[in-house]
C-alpha cells in the first residue's frame, strides 16, 4: 500500500530563503524555510493526501493512518509501537545550527523517566528529553557543498591551534591556553567555556578580533579563523565559537554523507541535505543557540574522543547508492534515468522525489506517481518496489 504525502516547510530562522523551494520546484515563500519533514512526528504532521490502491477509509495525516492501522508498519514493528520510528527531512541551512549531542537508548529512557518524575512539562524549554528514544542521524549533501562540525579534532591539531594563538601574545587567551597546554584536556576546557565567566567573554572577544584582523588570512590556522568569522557573524560573543575551533570542520560534496551517533558533538553550518533519523526530539545543546543549555547533562552525554571525522561511505550498485549507518534505518538514492530500478525494502519506508517526478510500483501492480518534493509512505508488508521516471528517489527504510 502507498500513501501520498506532502508537508509545508518549517520556518526556523537559520533556514534558507531559496533552497527548499528550489528542491520542491516552487516559488520561494519570502520567509526562511529550514526543514521539510516526512513522518509521523507530532512536531510537523505529514499530510496524507491519497492512498493506492484507493480505500474508503480516510485520514488527514500519516500519523492518523498508522495509529488507526498499526499493521501498516509490518508485523515486527507494529508489535512495538503505533508510530513510524524514522523521520526523513530535507534540511536547508543558511546559517549555523546549534552545537548539539544526542543520547544513547539507555540515556534517553532514563532521562525521559527522570524528567517525568520531576514534573517538568514537555513544553518546558529547560526540558532535555521529550521522549524515551535515541536520535542517531545521517545527513547526505544535496547541494554541491554542505558544511558541518563533527567531533573533536585530533590532539595534534588542537596543539597547533594553541601554538598559533600563543604566538599572538594576547593576554585574554591565557586561561584558555593554560587549559589546553594538554591538548587532550577537552572536557575541562568545555566546562570552562560554558561556565559564563568574564574571562570566557574576554577570550571569545579576543579570538573573534584575531579572526577578523588583517593578518588572519596568513595565520597557520587561517581555516579555523574562517570558521570563527562565519559563526561569529550569527552568534557574536557565544562561547560556542571557541568550542567550534576545537572541532573537525567537514565539507561534504554532493552525495557524501555524515553519521552522527550518540555522544558526538556536531553542528550543521550551511547547505542543503537529506537528513534521516529516528523520530525523536532529544537534543542537548552546547552553544550557538539562544535555547537552553544544560552543561551538566551535556557533559554526561558527550564523547570527548578526539580524531578526524569519519564520512559515511555509501555502497553503490549501478543506479542505487545505499547509506547504511549502524542505526535502525538506512537511506538509498535511486537514479532510474527513465529506466526501471528494483529496490528491496526491509521495513516501512518513505520515498521522496528529487529533481522531477517518479513512479513507484509494488509487486501487486499498485503504483504511485510522486511529484517533485513530495513523498509516499510504503507499508511494511511491501518488500520490493520498482522506481521509474526522470527524477531521483530518496528511499528511507525503518528497520525493526
Amino acid at each position: 500500500m502507498f500513501i501520498h504525502l506532502t508537508n509545508a516547510p518549517r520556518n526556523y530562522a537559520w533556514g534558507s530563503l531559496e533552497a527548499i523551494a528550489e528542491f520542491r520546484g516552487t516559488a520561494p515563500s519570502g520567509s526562511p524555510e529550514a526543514e521539510l519533514w516526512f513522518g509521523t512526528h507530532q512536531g510537523s504532521p505529514t499530510d496524507a493526501t491519497a492512498t493506492l490502491p484507493p480505500l474508503e477509509e480516510a485520514h488527514e495525516t500519516l500519523a492518523e493512518w498508522i495509529d488507526s492501522t498499526p499493521s501498516l508498519l509490518g508485523d515486527e514493528l507494529s508489535a512495538k509501537r503505533r508510530d513510524l520510528p524514522i523521520l526523513l527531512k530535507v534540511l536547508a541551512a543558511a546559517s549555523p545550527l546549534s552545537l548539539q549531542v544526542h543520547p544513547t537508548p539507555e540515556q534517553a529512557k532514563a532521562g525521559f523517566a527522570r524528567e517525568n518524575e520531576l514534573g517538568i512539562a514537555l513544553s518546558d524549554p529547560s526540558r532535555n528529553y521529550k521522549d524515551p528514544y535515541p536520535k542517531p542521524e545521517i545527513i547526505v549533501a544535496v547541494s554541491e557543498r554542505f558544511d558541518a562540525l563533527c567531533g573533536f579534532r585530533p590532539a595534534v591539531e588542537v596543539a597547533q591551534i594553541v601554538d598559533a594563538l600563543r604566538a599572538t601574545n594576547t593576554p585574554a587567551l591565557a586561561p584558555l591556553l593554560d587549559l589546553l597546554n594538554d591538548p587532550t584536556n577537552i572536557a575541562a576546557t568545555l566546562d570552562w567555556l560554558l561556565g559564563g565567566s568574564a574571562e570566557v567573554t574576554g577570550c571569545v572577544a579576543a579570538i573573534t578580533d584575531l579572526a577578523s584582523a588583517p593578518g588572519a588570512a596568513h595565520s597557520p590556522i587561517a581555516d579555523t579563523f574562517t570558521t570563527v568569522r562565519e559563526i561569529s557573524a550569527h552568534y557574536a560573543g557565544d562561547p560556542g565559537i571557541v568550542v567550534a575551533m576545537l572541532m573537525n570542520r567537514v565539507c561534504l560534496k554532493r552525495g557524501e554523507g555524515l553519521y552522527a551517533p550518540a555522544g558526538l558533538l556536531h553542528a550543521y553550518l550551511s547547505g542543503l541535505g537529506i537528513e534521516l533519523m529516528t523520530a525523536s526530539d532529544n537534543v542537548v545543546r552546547g552553544g550557538l543557540t539562544p535555547k537552553h543549555i544544560d552543561t551538566a547533562e551535556l557533559r554526561s552525554l558527550l564523547s570527548f574522543e578526539q580524531g578526524p571525522a569519519d564520512l559515511l561511505v555509501p555502497v553503490e550498485t549501478g543506479p542505487v547508492t545505499v547509506y547504511s549507518p549502524p542505526a535502525p534505518f538506512s537511506l538509498a538514492l535511486v537514479s532510474p534515468s527513465n529506466t526501471s530500478v528494483d529496490i528491496a525494502l526491509e521495513g516501512p519506508s518513505i520515498i521522496l522525489a528529487d529533481s522531477d517526478e517518479i513512479t513507484v510500483a509494488d509487486p501487486s501492480g499498485a503504483a504511485a506517481t510522486i511529484g517533485r518534493g513530495d513523498a509516499a509512505f510504503v507499508s511494511g508488508d511491501v518488500d520490493t518496489v520498482s522506481v521509474t521516471g526522470p527524477g531521483r528517489a530518496w528511499v528511507a527504510v525503518a528497520h525493526a
